[in-house]
Formats: C-alpha cells, sequence, structure tokens
C-alpha cells in the first residue's frame, strides 16, 4: 500500500492505493491552516479506521504541501542573516534594474526576508573563472557570526561572488558559522543554486535558509506523527519538479517543495496521458484557491528555472521574491471555488482573485464566511448537490449562499440572484479562458489540438465550460478527480537535480572533464536518495549562443566521450533553437553554460480497478440545474459515477456525482466511459453565448 498526501488551501486530500489489488480508499478534509498536520494526522486516522491493516500494510507516504509558501508569505520563518561579498549586501533589494509595470510612481516590490541590519559583506573575491582575487577575511566572518549571536539569527545565508566556480570560500565560511552558532541552519548558495547571476542565486539562498528550521521541524513531526500510528516505511516529499525526494533531502534543500502541491496535479494528468495515448493535453486543475493549467506533450510537461514567491500583485511577473529551481511551467491562477465575487468601485462584475480558503470558506460552508464565492455559484445554479457534498459528510446551506450572493452581488448590481450566480459562474470561466488562450499561444499550440484533462474538487464542473470558450474539442475526468493531485504523487518518480556551471564554448570543451561533472553529480545526487531502487539517468547542457544570456536544454544520450558526441550536441541544439525561434545563427559560436543531471527512481504504476458495473446506470435523481445557452433552468438526470459502467454513454444536459467533484455537461455534449473508468466527453461545437445575452434572456424569461 501507498498512501499520498496533498495539502491544498482549502482541502488537504488523500489516495490510498493498494498496489496488489488495484484497490482506491480516498478522503478529503478541510486543511487546517494553523497547524496543516492536524488535517493531515486526521484524514490519516478516518482512511485508518476504513483499513485497519493500513499503517502495517503501508510501504510510503508521499506528501506534497503549501507549508514552504505560506511561511514566506505570512513571514513566519526564522530570523536570517546573510553573508555576500563586500559590497554587494544590498543585492535584495537593489533586484534587476526592470520594472514590473512602468509607469507606477509607486511600484512596490514584497520586502527582503532579510533585513539590511543582518545583511553583511565581508572582504573575499573570487573571479568568473574560479580563480581567488582575494582572500576571504576569516576575521570578518567571525565577527559577522558574533553579530548574528547577539540577533539571535536562525538561520544563515551565504552568497559569495562566482562560488559556482570556486566555492572553497563558501565552504569555509560553513565551517567557521558551524565553530560560533552551533545548530544554526546554514545554505551556500554553490550548494543551493550553484549557476550564474548573483541576484536570482541569492535571492534562492536567502528562501532556503529562511524556511529551513521551519520545513523540518515540520517534517519531523510529521514523521513522528505517522511512525506513532504505526508506519514502518519511508516518507517522501514531492518537489517542485514533478519527482519527490526523502525528507531528508528536503529538510537539507527546503526551497526545492516550494510549488510541491501544483506539479502533482500535473504529474498525475501525465500520468493518464500516457495511459491513454494522449499526445497533447491542457491539465486544468481547480481547487479551493486557485486553478493551474499545464500543457503536457508526449507524457512529460514543460519545465522552467525560474519562479516567483510572495508577489506583491500576484499574478503579475516581476512582482515576487525570484527563485531559481526546476518547477513545472504552469499557469496558476486566483480562481478557484472560494474566489471570492464582489461589484467593483466601477460597478462591474469581479471574481478572485482572493479566497475565502478553508476558513471562514464559501458563505454556504456556514462556517462563518459572508463572502459570495463560485462554490456559491454554483450551488444555486444547481450544480452542486447540497446533501452529497463530500457525500453528504458536509452539507451546504443554500439560503446563506444565495443571501450572500443577493447581499454583496444581486443588489448592488440590480440583478436577480440566480443572474448574479450565473455571472459569476461565467465570469471566473472567462477569467480562466482569457489567461489560458495567452498561455496556449505563448507555447506555440493551438486549442484545438488540446484535450483538457480536468481534476480537482471544482475542476471538472467548470472543465467544460472552459473547454467551449478555449475550443478543446474533448474533455477528460479521471477517476478519482477531485483528489488527483494525491494521486499523482503516487505516480510521481523519486527524482532530484543536480547542476553545475560550465561557461565554456562547446568547440572548447573537454569531452573527459564534462564526463567527470556528471559522475560527480551522481555522486551527489547518490546522498540524497534511497537505495536499493532501480535509476534512471537524464543528462543535458544548458547550451545557448555566445553572448546570449537565456539557454535551452538539450539531452545528452551516452558518454559525453563517445565519437561524435559535440557534434550530436550541436545539431540537437540548432533544431531546438529552430523550434523555439524559427531561426538558427551558423555564425555564432555556441556555449555550454551548465550541465544539468536529473536522477530517477520509477515507482510502481498505479493499477486502478475499472467500473465494476455490468449494465447502464440509470440516473439516481433529477434536479434543476442552470443551462447556459437557454439561460435557464432544466431539469437534468443526475448519475452515480461509481455505478457508470465502461462503455455506457450519456448525452448532455446530465450531472455525474462523485464523492469528491461534480462533472456538468450541457446540451450537446457526449460522456463515453472508458475502460479504465475515465470520463471521455465530446465538446459540443457551440460556444457559450455572451453573458450580457445570458442575463437578457434569463430577465425575459
Amino acid at each position: 500500500m501507498r498512501l499520498g498526501i496533498d495539502i491544498g488551501g482549502t482541502f488537504t486530500d488523500f489516495v490510498l492505493i493498494d498496489d496488489a489489488s488495484g484497490e482506491v480508499h480516498v478522503e478529503k478534509c478541510l486543511t487546517t491552516p494553523a497547524q496543516p498536520d492536524q488535517a493531515v494526522f486526521s484524514g490519516i486516522d478516518r482512511l485508518a479506521a476504513r483499513t485497519p491493516d493500513m499503517m502495517v500494510r503501508m510501504k510510503d507516504v508521499i506528501h506534497a504541501t503549501t507549508l514552504v509558501t505560506n511561511v514566506i508569505i505570512e513571514r513566519k520563518g526564522s530570523k536570517t542573516g546573510l553573508i555576500t561579498t563586500r559590497g554587494f549586501r544590498d543585492i535584495l533589494e537593489l533586484r534587476r534594474e526592470d520594472r514590473y509595470f512602468v509607469f507606477d510612481m509607486f511600484i512596490r516590490f514584497p520586502a527582503p526576508l532579510v533585513p539590511r541590519s543582518l545583511r553583511l559583506g565581508v572582504t573575499e573575491r573570487v573571479l568568473a573563472d574560479g580563480a581567488v582575487l582575494t582572500p576571504l577575511a576569516v576575521d570578518e566572518v567571525r565577527e559577522a557570526a558574533g553579530h548574528f549571536r547577539k540577533q539571535q539569527v536562525g538561520a544563515v545565508a551565504v552568497s559569495f561572488l562566482h562560488s559556482y566556480a570556486n566555492p572553497a570560500h563558501e565552504k569555509r565560511v560553513a565551517e567557521i558559522l558551524a565553530e560560533e552558532m552551533p545548530g544554526v541552519p546554514v545554505s551556500l548558495s554553490h550548494e543551493v543554486h550553484p549557476e550564474p547571476k548573483e541576484y536570482e542565486r541569492t535571492s534562492t539562498t536567502v528562501v532556503d535558509a529562511y524556511v529551513k528550521r521551519t520545513t523540518a521541524t515540520y517534517l519531523e513531526e510529521l514523521a513522528k506523527g505517522i511512525g506513532a500510528r504505526g508506519f514502518k516505511g519511508r516518507p517522501f516529499m514531492m518537489l517542485s519538479n514533478g519527482g519527490t525526494a526523502t525528507i531528508e533531502a528536503a529538510k537539507r534543500f527546503p526551497v526545492q517543495i516550494l510549488e510541491s502541491g501544483p506539479a502533482a496535479g500535473v504529474e498525475a494528468a501525465s500520468f493518464f496521458a500516457r495511459l491513454m495515448g494522449i499526445h497533447t493535453l491542457l491539465s486544468f486543475d481547480m481547487g479551493g484557491t486557485t486553478a493551474k493549467l499545464c500543457i503536457v506533450e508526449d507524457g512529460r510537461a514543460g519545465r522552467t528555472r525560474e519562479f516567483e514567491v510572495d508577489r506583491v500583485h500576484r499574478f503579475r511577473q516581476g512582482s515576487g521574491i525570484p527563485v531559481s529551481i526546476p518547477v513545472y511551467d504552469l499557469l496558476e491562477l486566483g480562481a478557484g471555488g472560494g474566489s471570492i465575487a464582489r461589484i467593483s468601485d466601477l460597478g462591474l462584475l469581479q471574481v478572485g482573485p482572493d479566497s475565502s480558503g478553508a476558513n471562514p470558506g464559501p458563505a454556504c460552508y456556514a462556517q462563518g464566511g459572508r463572502e459570495p464565492t463560485v462554490t456559491d455559484a454554483d450551488l444555486v445554479l444547481g450544480y452542486l448537490n447540497p446533501n452529497f457534498f463530500l457525500g453528504g459528510e458536509m452539507p451546504l446551506d443554500e439560503t446563506r449562499a444565495r443571501r450572500a450572493i443577493a447581499t454583496r452581488v444581486a443588489e448592488p448590481a440590480g440583478l436577480e440572484p440566480v443572474q448574479a450566480a450565473a455571472g459569476i459562474h461565467e465570469l471566473v470561466n472567462e477569467t480562466m479562458a482569457a489567461a489560458a488562450r495567452v498561455y496556449i499561444a505563448e507555447k506555440a499550440k493551438a486549442s484545438k489540438d488540446l484535450t483538457l484533462v480536468a481534476c480537482g474538487g471544482a475542476g471538472p464542473l467548470h472543465a467544460i465550460g472552459l473547454a467551449r470558450k478555449l475550443g478543446c474539442p474533448r474533455v477528460i475526468v479521471p477517476p478519482y478527480s477531485g483528489v488527483l493531485s494525491s494521486l499523482g504523487l503516487l505516480a510521481a518518480p523519486i527524482a532530484f537535480e543536480r547542476s553545475r556551471a560550465v561557461r565554456r564554448l562547446l568547440r572548447d570543451l573537454d569531452p573527459a572533464a564534462l564526463e567527470k561533472i556528471f559522475v560527480e553529480l551522481d555522486a551527489e545526487i547518490a546522498q540524497l536518495m534511497p537505495p536499493g531502487r532501480d535509476t534512471q539517468h537524464r543528462r543535458s547542457l544548458q547550451m545557448r549562443y555566445a553572448g546570449q544570456d537565456y539557454a535551452l536544454d538539450i539531452d545528452v544520450e551516452g558518454a559525453c566521450t563517445e565519437p561524435g558526441a559535440k557534434q550530436s550536441w550541436q545539431k540537437g541544439y540548432a533544431a531546438a533553437y529552430e523550434r523555439f525561434y524559427g531561426r538558427v545563427d551558423d555564425n555564432n559560436p555556441v556555449e555550454v553554460a551548465a550541465v544539468r543531471l536529473n536522477v530517477m527512481q520509477a515507482p510502481p504504476a498505479p493499477k486502478l480497478r475499472p467500473p465494476g458495473a455490468t449494465a447502464d446506470a440509470k440516473p439516481k435523481a433529477q434536479r434543476r440545474a442552470w443551462q447556459p445557452e437557454r439561460g435557464d433552468f432544466d431539469i437534468v438526470p443526475v448519475y452515480d459515477r461509481y455505478a457508470l459502467r465502461a462503455g455506457q454513454a450519456i448525452d448532455g444536459p446530465a450531472i455525474i456525482e462523485e464523492r469528491e467533484s461534480t462533472t456538468v455537461l450541457y446540451r450537446g455534449d457526449r460522456l463515453g466511459v472508458h475502460a479504465n473508468g475515465c470520463l471521455v466527453i465530446e465538446v459540443a461545437a457551440a460556444k457559450f453565448q455572451d453573458l450580457e445575452r445570458d442575463i437578457e434572456n434569463a430577465h425575459q424569461g
């Protein structure tokens, strides 16, 4: 048995798989933001009550969490000090010369995680080629340590110029800090991000140090808690790059788990893409707080190494703290079931990006929330069954939902509550579609070629509306879609990536020296991976034309010393460059900026039981549900997803209910049940009408 646990902004999801039988158990409970492990242990206890031998039989626990992100946003990390090359202590505030909004006279950036009084420069200097220009002033390092002790600093980041080329000075500082400040966590830039770009390297190292103690404490308590419940296996953490790592590795480099939750959803979509032979898909994960979209091609999602946390403007690039770690190249929006709706100062309807979260949650949760949300609108429109939310464990209050929409949206806008609810539902779909169109175009894809794979508690409910707006012809709703990120944890490989800067022209590069670097990186990763499992190695070079700043990753097949290897890399780079930019530059030499090694240990693929029904399921009920194309309600059949048989077909309009999510079909859509349990929906060609037209039709009706 293996267990996946994903802590989201609103709910914490659990998937338990018996790899021998394919039996799956799921659980979902409200997140406890103040003490996230409470929700984790509560869910485990509820699963264990239904599966008495679970803790004894469980081999792996894989976990994804928003803890690291929340620690930074809420500024609840350690009091952190920074030691850097003298004259460069203000790099965190100098940032880059660009501005995310050039016309804003009062532009703001997030406050540095380290105040100026705790950013200290020491005498030392290493050149870009690794040569030591100025030796390290050891006495100044000891003075800095003394200052940190007086200020009760709880973590230290060390980032020297060009330490990626020669880390000797940073290593010596770590030795001194261990003597002067025993027990205080230290993050070294040449270990956290051993590549050029001083600002990004320093920022990433500071983030790593800032969250190190808090993350270690949480992970130790997690391991202790599940151990006390009888778990004898090894816990793992989801990394931002779609792999998993041991808790020991996560404690050493906590910055690597910054985006662990979104990565799990993408990994799940990739798993089903491979399972069903889908070439290109758009992963759509809509939960209670955010919606995430990611293009997956040939079973692999694109990755980037540019990410920001704690943005002043949540969805405006350049307004946050940069972190250089491998992450999935996805689009994240403040559009979830808990996204709050309001009438703006201009009299316009606005949905999100702020969310009601788990506490107080939407008005219909009856936990004190008074702001109308997307979930409230979906309930008023008849898409959600108030008596079957979480299988009936969490009844929804439609009266509270209707009152919140009426008070905060309908009355100020001069609308009926149902019209306002339809507007909220339509607007959140349009918000996601507008951002997705740009994202898809930037990736040089066409929506008509993409299959949309929906997951998350709210994903299947909004998937058809989004697909129609984008022009995606097909939607797939996998089994257990409401907790699919937790299933993705169980499909993700154990993986870790390390890199090293090279900065040599390809023609001058010694293949034997390059091979040696890969061997050294392999040895570093081996210390972070569990022993005794089969491994796969993916080697790559970061290549660019000389004089350029951004590079492309080119895979390295075989040993670097093989005949013709350099010519093969040159051709691979030229082909990749032409694919991305539409041209090549044969007159400019190619440079290798860095080498990367990704080591993976593939887990057993989840074996899901196919649907067990042998006859077509009949509707379990009927209810009124809003039909956007008519601008009015229809009586639509409601099906129990678990009762559907493989091969069964259903024409829209219809509602498919399961414990953790609800799938909504409109008129003209056609659903078929795949042999593996996926709902495959052919989307009607007709587009939704404009919002104003919907409201007008409803008003006339």
